[in-house]
Parts: structure tokens; C-alpha cells; sequence
């Protein structure tokens, strides 16, 4: 038996997602207490010039600029409302549509569901072992409904509130900038913490919540209740889908529209009130990189743990009811959200950060020390609360699996994703090689750095997918599918660290545009600018992070759907599964051109409005007359409302097709074509626009020698890079980021439409 009881796990895990919600809560306070108000901040400013605060001066430079400090707050403080209100409104549009889509696919799941045993009420045999009752399938389907409205729901409101979170602390970041660049850093890290900690711990909170509720009917039928559980996940990665495209489109529609006219048509600088694309742009920061990515890591979260509960449920915890074992996915989770946050204290009250060049060491000594300290805490939840030996269901047979291998599958996924991020990080980082040839490349023209950039994506996706390989190949030999969702749950143990990390870089960039545009002194902007560029490559290792972890995810879901199924082997060489596994390899390309073509329409109407701007309102280029911001938000918005219904239905609607028309069978090569080439075109997709960017921030800063002979702003391979830059806009932060919620939700509605597959699918196979 485990050291540690079933009182004990019921204790623990409320405790420590509570302890992440407090955590978080503490450091949105600290947050709350920079002032985004004239007043305070005028009669701060003596104070704060008297006392040195941690080795270095607290005054602003704005008094030696001789700049009217009373002016800029107050210019701030009208930008951060203008991009909080439009997040805010464009994020209620998006939600009205989706809860719309959410409603009808929750009939849908009722009634595919309810239909398996014709809606009776009667126990049924169970799947795995006929001797035994089960509950009835019409329970399956109310429960599993259930599940994806409160999945669906938990992830609408970790995207919500992250987006809140940042437009909070844009503006304070900004303000802190003046003080010094360790200030600034402080703010939007902490920033990015409260974001973190919120999801994992809310993410827990509530899938505990609802597996205990859900036992309260079930009892001892634990296979039907974790069956039931599946819907949580499937719910969670279908609001990240349209949350990820929805932004994504809007994001890089309002962008690439404010790039290519203000920066290469007239020559002004990136966030320049005078563009009239300006606010559209810094909403999109919010709307796309936060609440699309912490939906998107919400949806994983969920998916891995639902995976692994799914695959125990029928194993020997869930066969001798051992509650402690069956939650050791959630306890991993429970020490997860402990190690990050004794990590983030590293971060922000530890060690100080006094100059520049101390920003993107410090937030990679994160990912280390996170990585570091999970590796003990992984081994003191795998030694108290599992059983010295147990078996894992393969397939069919028992796999008889000692504790210490489990151990060993949950490290091999955490390590990957640290080896992931590191490779991220060489290939999208200007401090390296990578991004400095891509730059170099720009001194002929736009065409070779467009190949260079796109040869470095491909190379990108080497060293992550051997390491995929490696831990799927490790962890099924030592726990079967078991150990690959726990894997995948050990690459996403350190989430809160993650996702605080990430976060970062939109709450930087902001942060940069609201310098831009309250007029602050240009010491200010190359502070603001050295965060982000920071941000720029943690947000690609996020990227990384989120598409590794997804490819474990649905290769687990993937293994339970095959159960759920009855499916004996998935054998290529029958006709029925090879044609599903090469469309389903076709699946992510047809989807990235959808996603791309609607980047690309929306960013043709941005470009068509702000240079129709420019032309007809007198003044717009000397300042004297205001841009029409609105305009330019409401064409960002409708366009992305109106594009992510195709890209989204391709991806719901695919796996009922298949499984509907072509059985299970086909429907298992489509899962299993899709997983393979999708990992591929994401990585290659997300690090490709990474390095495009970079390699513009690369020229822009003139921080080493040899970038200084591309430069300055507005000179030719400058105006080459910007060109790279903004090709690379939809890669990264469109396709790229929602292929991984492609193969994920691909995988995770296949088992939960399983039982009706199984019973009712392949109608075409039948007739003919």
C-alpha cells in the first residue's frame, strides 16, 4: 500500500491548488500597487528619488528629459483602457459565438452518446470485464456532457482572466520602466505569475472537484466515471481552439497591417500613435498570446490528465479502487503547482536584476531550476502514493509495472521539455548563430532571407522530435500508454513556471507600444524593447513547450481511444487505415492554409483602412489630427469572428465524419497521420516566424557590431526583415500555436465518441 492515505490525497490536492490561487492572488497585489494614477505617482516621485531600493537609484528618468511626469501617467493610464476595453469587447464577441457552438456540440455529445444502448437505463456489462455491471450508457452521456460544459467553461475563464491580467499590468510595466529595467522586469514577470498560477491551480481545482461529485452517482464504477471525465479535456481544447485561431487572426491581421504600411511604407516606428493599426495591434498581444495560449495549455493540462485517469480507471488502481494511485496524475499537478512556486520566488524576490543583459538568462534559470526541483518532487509523490508494484492495462493484457519506472516515464517527459525549450531558444534567439545568419541574409533583399528563415524552421524540428521519440519510446516500454500520458503530464508539471514565463512577452510588448505611444523618452522604449525581445524568444520556447506536450497528450488518447474502441492492432498495411492515415497527414496542412489565407484577407482590408487613413485625414503624419483607432478594432474583429468558423468545424467535425462513414479503424489512421505530420509543421512553422522576428530585433537594437552594418531602422535589409517578420506573423502565432490543438482535440473527441464508433460507426463499410 501507498505511505500516503486516501484521507491524506482528498487533503493534499485542495491544499495545494488552493496554495496556487492565494500565491497568485499575493502577487496580483503587488502588481495592484504600482499607481496608473497622476496623483500618486507626482507625490511618490520626491519620496522615491531620497531612499536607494536594492543597490540602485529609483529615480526617473523622465526628470532629467525634463518631460511633464503628471502627462505621461496620464497618457498611460488612456492607452492601457483603450487596449483593456478592446480586449475586453472583442473577447465577449468571441465568447457569444462559441457558447453558442458549445451548446450544440454538448446535444451533439448527448445524443451520440445517450444512442450507443438506445437511451435505456439499464447497467450494462462493462467494456473491459463482462462479468461485472457498469452503469448505463445514458449515464456516460449526461456525465460526459457535463464534463465538456465544465471543461469548456474553466478554460473560457483561464483565457479571460489572463487576458485582464495583462491588460492590468501593460501600463505598470511601463511606468515601472522609468525606474529601471530590474523594475520593469519584476512587474511583468509577477504579472505573468498570477496568470500561471490561476490556471494550474483552477485546472486542478476543478477536475478534483468534479471526478469527486461524479463519484457520488458512479460509487464503484470507476471505469464509467472516468470515461466520463474524458469530456472535461474534449471541452477544454475546443474553446482553445477558437480562442487560439480567433486571436491568432486578429492579432496578426491588425500587425501585419500596422507593419507593412506605418514601418515600410512610411517609414515610422513599430507602435507609433500615428498608425491607426496601433491599438488593434496591442489588443491582439492579448487576445492571441494570452487568452488563446492559456486556453490552449488549459486544453493540454486537462487532456493529459484525463488520458492517464482514462488508462488507470482499467488497471489495477482502479480494479482494487486505490484512490491515492488513480489521483497520482493530479498529485503530480498538486507538487507542481509547490516546486513553480518556490521557482517564481527565484525570479522576483531572490536575486535582483540590474541590466539588461541579466533578463534572458533569468528567466531560463526558471525553466532549470523548475525542472530541477520537480524531478525530487516527482519522486516523493511516485515513492508515497503508489504502490511498490501494480499493473498498467496494455492492449488488452496486464503490464505488470514497478513504482520506479513510472518515476522514470513522468522525468523522461519533463526533461524533453526542457531539451525542447533549450533548442527553441538556440534556433529563435538572436544571441546565437541561428537568427544572426538569417539577419546577415537580409543584406540581400527579402527573398534569401525568406529562405534562410525557412530552412532554419526545418531544422528546428530535429533535435524536438528525437526527443519526443525518445520518451515515447522509454515510457511505453516501461508503463505502456499509462506512462506516455504521465509523461506528458511531467512536460506540463511545470505549467505555472511556463505560462508565467510566457505571459511575459505580450505584457513586455505592450508594454514597449504604450512607451511608443505616451511619448516617453527613447531610453524608456530600449528598455521596453529588451524585455520584449527576451519575451519574443520565451514565448517561441512556450510554443515549443505546448507542441511537444501535444504530441505526447494525443499519442496517449490516442492509445485509449484504441482500447475504448476494441480495436485489436492498427495494422497500415489494410486499406481501411492507410487511406485514413494519409489524409489525416494531409489534415494540418489543409488547416494551416485555412488559417494562413484568413491571416492574410483580414491583413489585406488593415492595410486597404489604415492606408486609406493616411490619405484622406489631414494631419495624421505631422500629429495634429487623431487616427480612427476604432475603425481599425472593429475590422480586426469582425474578420476573426467571421474566419475561425471553417478552420474550427475542419477540426470538430473530421473525427465524427471519419468515425461516423468509416469506422474506427480509419478513424485511428486519420488520429495517428495527423499527430505525425502535424508536430512537424507546427515546430517548423512556430520557430521559422520566431527567428524572423528576432532577426528584425536583431538590426532594430544595433546592439553588436555586425548588426550595426545592416541597420539603422528604415535602411534596405532593414526593410528585408520587417518583409520576413511579417510573412513569419500568421506562421507563429496563427497556424503554428493551433496546429498542437488540432492533433489534441483530433484525439480526445475520438474517445469520447468512441462507444458510439464502436457500436454504431463505419455505415459506408456496412452497406458496401
Amino acid at each position: 500500500m501507498a505511505l500516503l492515505s486516501e484521507q491524506g490525497t482528498e487533503i493534499v490536492i485542495p491544499v495545494c491548488a488552493v496554495i496556487g490561487i492565494i500565491f497568485s492572488l499575493v502577487q496580483w497585489y503587488i502588481v495592484s500597487r504600482v499607481k496608473v494614477s497622476p496623483e500618486r505617482s507626482a507625490a511618490a516621485a520626491p519620496a522615491a528619488n531620497n531612499g536607494k531600493n536594492g543597490g540602485y537609484n529609483d529615480y526617473l528618468i523622465e526628470e532629467e528629459d525634463g518631460i511633464d511626469d503628471q502627462n505621461v501617467v496620464a497618457k498611460c493610464a488612456e492607452i492601457q483602457n483603450a487596449i483593456s476595453e478592446g480586449a475586453t469587447s472583442f473577447l465577449y464577441t468571441e465568447y457569444q459565438y462559441v457558447g453558442i457552438f458549445m451548446i450544440a456540440f454538448a446535444i451533439l455529445i448527448f445524443l451520440f452518446l445517450g444512442s450507443v444502448e438506445g437511451f435505456s437505463t439499464k447497467n450494462q456489462p462493462c467494456t473491459y470485464n463482462k462479468e461485472t455491471l457498469c452503469k448505463p450508457a445514458l449515464a456516460t452521456a449526461i456525465f460526459s456532457t457535463a464534463s465538456f460544459l465544465l471543461g469548456a467553461v474553466t478554460s473560457v475563464i483561464s483565457g479571460f482572466l489572463g487576458m485582464k491580467i495583462a491588460t492590468y499590468a501593460n501600463a505598470r510595466t511601463t511606468l515601472e520602466a522609468r525606474k529601471g529595467v530590474g523594475k520593469a522586469f519584476i512587474v511583468a514577470f509577477r504579472s505573468g505569475a498570477v496568470m500561471g498560477f490561476l490556471l494550474a491551480a483552477n485546472g486542478l481545482l476543478v477536475l478534483y472537484i468534479t471526478i469527486n461529485l461524479f463519484k457520488i452517482y458512479y460509487g464503484d464504477d470507476w471505469e464509467g466515471l472516468f470515461e466520463a471525465i474524458t469530456g472535461y479535456g474534449l471541452g477544454g481544447s475546443s474553446m482553445a481552439l477558437f480562442g487560439r485561431v480567433g486571436g491568432g487572426i486578429y492579432t496578426k491581421a491588425a500587425d501585419v497591417g500596422a507593419d507593412l504600411v506605418g514601418k515600410v511604407e512610411r517609414n515610422i516606428p513599430e507602435d507609433d500613435p500615428r498608425n491607426p493599426a496601433v491599438i488593434a495591434d496591442n489588443v491582439g498581444d492579448n487576445v492571441g498570446d494570452i487568452a488563446g495560449m492559456g486556453s490552449d495549455l488549459f486544453g493540454s493540462y486537462a487532456e493529459s490528465s484525463c488520458a492517464a485517469l482514462v488508462v488507470a480507471s482499467i488497471s489495477s488502481f482502479g480494479l482494487t479502487h486505490d484512490f491515492t494511485a488513480m489521483c497520482y496524475p493530479l498529485l503530480i499537478s498538486s507538487m507542481g503547482i509547490l516546486v513553480c512556486l518556490i521557482t517564481t520566488l527565484f525570479a522576483t524576490d531572490f536575486f535582483e536584476i540590474k541590466a539588461v543583459k541579466e533578463i534572458e538568462p533569468a528567466l531560463k534559470k526558471q525553466l532549470i531550476i523548475s525542472t530541477v526541483l520537480m524531478t525530487v518532487g516527482v519522486a516523493i509523490v511516485t515513492w508515497t502514493c503508489l504502490p511498490s508494484s501494480f499493473t498498467i492495462f496494455n492492449f488488452g493484457a496486464q503490464k505488470v509495472v514497478k513504482n520506479w519506472e513510472l518515476f522514470l516515464c513522468v522525468c523522461v517527459g519533463l526533461w524533453a521539455g526542457l531539451i525542447i525549450g533549450f533548442v527553441t531558444e538556440y534556433y529563435t534567439s538572436n544571441a546565437y548563430s541561428p537568427v544572426q545568419d538569417v539577419a546577415d541574409s537580409c543584406r540581400t533583399g527579402a527573398a534569401t532571407n525568406v529562405i534562410f528563415g525557412l530552412a532554419l524552421g526545418y531544422k528546428s524540428v530535429i533535435i524536438p522530435i528525437f526527443a519526443i521519440a525518445v520518451s515515447i519510446f522509454v515510457s511505453f516500454t516501461f508503463a505502456a500508454m499509462y506512462g506516455i500520458a504521465v509523461a506528458a503530464l511531467g512536460m506540463l508539471s511545470t505549467i505555472a513556471t511556463g505560462l508565467a514565463i510566457d505571459a511575459y512577452g505580450p505584457i513586455s510588448d505592450n508594454a514597449g507600444g504604450i512607451a511608443e505611444m505616451a511619448g516617453m523618452s527613447h531610453r524608456i522604449r530600449e528598455r521596453t524593447d529588451a524585455l520584449d525581445a527576451a519575451g519574443n524568444t520565451t514565448a517561441a520556447i512556450g510554443k515549443g513547450f505546448a507542441i511537444g506536450s501535444a504530441a505526447l497528450v494525443s499519442l496517449a488518447l490516442f492509445g485509449a481511444f484504441v482500447s475504448r474502441a476494441e480495436i485489436k492492432t492498427v495494422d497500415v498495411l489494410t486499406p481501411k487505415v492507410f487511406i485514413g492515415l494519409i489524409v489525416g497527414a494531409m489534415l494540418p496542412y489543409w488547416f494551416s492554409a485555412m488559417t494562413m489565407k484568413s491571416v492574410g484577407s483580414a491583413a489585406l482590408k488593415m492595410v486597404e483602412e489604415v492606408r486609406r487613413q493616411f490619405n484622406t485625414i489631414p494631419g495624421i503624419m505631422e500629429g495634429t489630427a487623431k487616427p480612427d483607432y476604432a475603425r481599425c478594432v472593429k475590422i480586426s474583429t469582425d474578420a476573426s469572428i467571421k474566419e475561425m468558423i471553417p478552420p474550427g468545424c475542419l477540426v470538430m467535425l473530421t473525427p465524427l465524419i471519419v468515425g461516423t462513414f468509416f469506422g474506427v479503424e480509419t478513424l485511428a489512421g486519420v488520429l495517428a497521420g495527423a499527430l505525425v505530420s502535424g508536430v512537424q509543421v507546427a515546430i517548423s512553422a512556430s520557430n521559422t516566424g520566431g527567428a524572423w522576428d528576432n532577426a528584425k530585433k536583431y538590426i532594430e537594437a544595433g546592439a553588436s557590431e555586425h548588426a550595426r552594418t545592416l541597420g539603422p531602422k528604415g535602411s534596405e535589409p532593414h526593410k528585408a526583415a520587417v518583409i520576413g517578420d511579417t510573412i513569419g506573423d500568421p506562421l507563429k502565432d496563427t497556424s503554428g500555436p493551433s496546429l498542437n490543438i488540432l492533433i489534441k482535440l483530433m484525439a480526445v473527441e475520438s474517445l469520447v465518441f468512441a462507444p458510439f464508433f464502436a457500436t454504431h460507426g463505419g455505415l459506408l463499410f456496412k452497406l458496401f
